[in-house]
């Protein structure tokens, strides 16, 4: 029950993200909703293994600020990766190799 509020969440985001998140041609639409979604989920699990109860503020506290930070610095670097490697293949290209 509580991944389906982490989904959820991760739905509102994906509303959100647009408007926030700096807009590129690497990445669509849908990749900071599925990074907050499985950083969401991860850092569950994560809490939960560390001993973490359900009905205690602090866990729905760290993910509920953690998945947009995740959503926000993965879509950060997978755009600097994304466009290194562009620019890797066209002096690539250019240099005929």
């Amino acid at each position: 029950m509580e991944l389906l509020i982490i989904l959820a969440y991760a739905g509102i985001l994906a509303l959100v993200a647009p408007f926030v998140l700096p807009k590129s041609d690497h990445y669509g639409n849908l990749v900071p909703v599925a990074i907050a979604a499985t950083s969401g989920a991860a850092l569950w699990l994560l809490l939960t293994w560390l001993g973490f109860h359900y009905d205690e503020a602090w866990i729905w506290f760290l993910v509920m600020l953690g998945m947009p930070a995740a959503a926000w610095f993965g879509t950060r670097r997978l755009d600097s990766v994304r466009k290194s490697a562009e620019e890797a293949e066209l002096e690539r290209l250019r240099l005929g190799r």
